[in-house]
């Protein structure tokens, strides 16, 4: 491994407009679990200047079945989406929570798919794709996450907390940041470039109105990062293409799916390649990529690696994975293959294994708790009661006992 380089992550606020169509689809699938915890969904959505498109397979008893909708459920969803809209703060005449319009898509689940993930007979609860997830942890920070994409989170969700509460009103809910650490013996040690662009109100892109914006968000970076990352040769680069009036769906149109390095690692660790929003747990996009976060950061929290990647792979259909695979990058204290022998006998103790069955009972994913993953990243989070089970540290005795670390 290198040890001293650059490394840059960025991140996108919850009124980007792919992250708009993220938390519409968490917040469709949050709706149809609170109605059925077996609850079948895949929600994609659209966004762009005063429209919203649903399209995606759904199955839920009491709101989708047989080919039909309930009564009231339709308008139900719509009510979801614009109350969805209305929280990110999109009040404006290319986008508003009240005005735009809506159009759903959803129909049926294909029955050949369902015949594949269904538990049947002896057969047990199959995975609802084939793919590769990966989960990654490290001690850059206390949240055990890449420190460049930790802070880019947090730059955000601070001008997001700020521009709600008021004290700072001239922010739109459109923002990215971006933010570049050199790293020396593997650790970050400074910053040397901070890029934050944010949707303003009219006139804040000029004179004292665009010098008072920029004031505002250096002091929201220095309360964010540590005072030791920041100095005077670090470089900030705020709105550097000037006006940002014209932002989120009204300016770009949006998709589910589109952001997956951000809700993941930064670039900091490989990615398989599915996306997570509007995808209920037995798609194993979304609940292998959760359970690896979770061994990889238990891993890391025990002391047993500073650093540390864990593959899974499924076949679509077959319930148990095809592979597991655990990396601690030369930083793990024992024998790798021995870990992934430990991961195995914890994972079967603590969760019921790795099927997707046992995934999502061991961490108790079949409740309405995704709207809060699809903005700021799904990894790196404070669980807090059924939010964010797999950041729990509640495994570190039971690997350091397998591995008599």
């Amino acid at each position: 491994m290198r040890q001293n380089y650059l490394f840059t992550s960025e991140s996108v606020s919850e009124g980007h407009p792919d992250k708009v169509a993220d938390q519409i689809s968490d917040a469709v699938v949050d709706l149809f679990l609170s109605k059925d915890p077996e609850a079948r969904i895949a929600c994609e959505t659209l966004t762009t200047t005063q429209r919203v498109v649903l399209a995606g397979e759904i199955r839920c008893k009491g709101v989708f079945e047989n080919g039909e909708w309930a009564p009231g459920a339709e308008e139900e969803i719509e009510r979801v989406v614009r109350q969805t809209v209305k929280e990110i703060g999109y009040e404006q005449s290319g986008f508003h929570w009240e005005t735009l319009e809506f159009q759903n898509y959803l129909h049926g689940q294909s029955p050949e798919i369902a015949q594949g993930v269904d538990a049947s007979g002896n057969k047990d609860e199959g995975a609802g794709d084939q793919g590769i997830m990966f989960g990654f942890a490290c001690d850059e920070t206390p949240d055990l996450m890449p420190a460049t994409l930790d802070y880019s989170h947090k730059i955000l969700e601070r001008l997001a907390a700020d521009r709600k509460s008021g004290a700072a009103p001239f922010l739109e809910p459109d923002a990215k940041s971006q933010v570049t650490l050199r790293f020396r013996d593997g650790k970050p040690v400074t910053a040397t470039a901070i890029v934050v662009s944010t949707q303003h109100a009219k006139g804040y892109d000029k004179g004292e109105k665009e010098a008072e914006l920029k004031d505002y968000v250096k002091r929201a970076v220095a309360d964010v990062l540590p005072a030791e990352l920041l100095s005077d040769a670090t470089v900030y680069h705020i709105n550097p293409t000037g006006a940002f009036e014209i932002g989120g769906p009204d300016g770009d149109a949006g998709l589910t799916g589109r952001k997956i390095i951000v809700d993941t690692y930064g670039g900091a660790a490989p990615h398989g390649g599915g996306a997570f929003s509007g995808k209920d747990p037995t798609k194993v996009d979304r609940s292998a990529a959760y359970v690896t976060r979770y061994l990889a950061k238990n891993i890391v929290a025990a002391g047993l690696a500073s650093r540390c990647t864990i593959q899974l792979a499924y076949a679509i259909g077959v319930a148990e994975p095809l592979s597991l695979y655990v990396d601690t990058h030369g930083t793990g204290s024992g024998d790798d293959a021995q870990l992934e022998e430990a991961v195995r006998q914890v994972a079967a103790e603590k969760l019921g294994g790795l099927t997707p069955r046992g995934i999502r009972i061991g961490l108790h994913l079949n409740k309405p708790i995704y709207r809060k993953t699809a903005a700021y990243g799904h990894f790196g989070r404070k669980p807090d009661g059924d939010l964010f089970p797999w950041e729990r540290t509640d495994l570190v005795d039971a690997l350091k006992a397998a591995t008599g670390g």
